[in-house]
């Protein structure tokens, strides 16, 4: 919440329970958007209270036009320390709230609140399901042409703010450069202990046989190599589980907590790997990586070759792998089935793509 004098005006408040929210709120709430609509009755219609506290309600009006419902998001309390120590607390809501071109697919935003004193945020969205749009999780991948378009959008997205800096983008200067936190290590390092034991079973012995602290060592590599240039704006978190396919094809991406600055590499391998079957992701990674290339609308001598994007792409496995085996060790954040999924898939690119091979070249410059 920007703090005003006085109390909040209605639409600036994050109510304590969905079920305060009322039509007076709403219409404050829907107003930078639709300023003539005045909503007659907010009905909550679903709720869900889990790692964020998420509500979808149909809204009917008085006078004017607006959406036929809308979908909200709030952090959940228990969760608020873990977003805060990684530096994710707010990112998505200063994101919105920003008001900058994102240039790919995601949910428009009618008002975003920040609560920093409560450590709080509030996003009033579109239901993206009014748009026809497939929500995406592990256990639904895409198909080839899917995983092209997001990698398309992210092409989009990467050209625009290549070269992103504090001075290139100043309404974006909050933005938190890619690196290895404490906060970060000190997460994956509580959790990938309990995720590698639930995996044992079914992982394979060439990632079984890492301890905890080889496969922090490598993602320290890794995520601290993301510091090179050029850099540019990132969801951070495009995995399947925050995507959606619209009817013609098309990929969208929500929940931008973890958006960054830093290499294209961390969204394009995370998303691949993650979107697609190991079958298809070994048949046609190598073309969908260049179509990434080709959708890159940055100057020639900036736009990195084919084998630096293949030698980057190479590398990332490691991210999503200890990101999927410390979830797998948490209870409450992900279905197990779902961390599982992508513990095999980031395992099977990890020792396919040799990912060993150019962690090594992996330093900051």
């Amino acid at each position: 919440m920007i703090l005003e004098k006085g109390r909040p005006a209605p639409g600036r408040r994050i109510p304590k329970r969905w079920e305060d929210v009322t039509p007076e709120w709403m219409t404050a709430a829907i107003a930078s958007r639709h300023p003539h609509a005045v909503v007659k009755d907010a009905t909550l219609v679903t709720k869900d209270d889990g790692t964020n506290r998420r509500a979808r309600f149909r809204l009917t009006y008085a006078s004017g036009v607006g959406p036929e419902q809308v979908f909200l998001k709030a952090h959940a309390p228990g969760h608020r320390i873990v977003h805060l120590r990684n530096g994710n607390l707010f990112n998505e809501a200063r994101l919105f709230k920003s008001g900058v071109p994102l240039d790919v697919d995601h949910p428009l935003v009618y008002q975003s609140i920040v609560d920093y004193l409560r450590l709080d945020f509030l996003l009033v969205m579109e239901d993206i399901m009014q748009r026809g749009a497939d929500p995406r999780d592990a256990t639904r991948v895409m198909s080839v042409d899917q995983a092209a378009h997001g990698l398309r959008g992210l092409a989009r997205l990467h050209s625009r703010y290549w070269g992103f800096s504090a001075r290139t983008h100043p309404q974006l200067r909050w933005v938190k450069k890619w690196q290895p936190s404490n906060g970060w290590k000190a997460g994956l390092g509580r959790y990938i202990p309990i995720g590698l034991d639930r995996g044992g079973a079914v992982l394979p012995q060439e990632i079984t046989k890492y301890s905890t602290a080889g496969i922090l060592d490598l993602w320290t590599q890794y995520v601290a190599s993301l510091a090179r240039e050029p850099m540019t704006l990132l969801h951070g978190d495009a995995h399947i589980g925050n995507t959606y396919v619209l009817p013609n094809d098309e990929v969208g991406f929500l929940d931008w907590q973890v958006t960054r600055r830093g290499e294209w590499s961390q969204d394009v391998g995370y998303f691949l790997i993650s979107a697609l079957s190991v079958e298809d992701r070994r048949k046609s990674e190598a073309d969908l990586l260049d179509e990434y290339r080709k959708a890159l609308e940055v100057p020639d001598d900036h736009k990195p070759t084919a084998d630096q994007i293949w030698a980057r792409y190479r590398a990332t496995p490691i991210y999503g792998l200890a990101i999927w085996l410390s979830t797998l060790g948490t209870d409450g954040w992900q279905p197990r089935e779902i961390s599982l999924t992508l513990c095999r898939r980031f395992s099977a690119a990890f020792t396919e793509l040799d990912t060993l091979q150019p962690l090594r070249n992996c330093r900051p410059k």
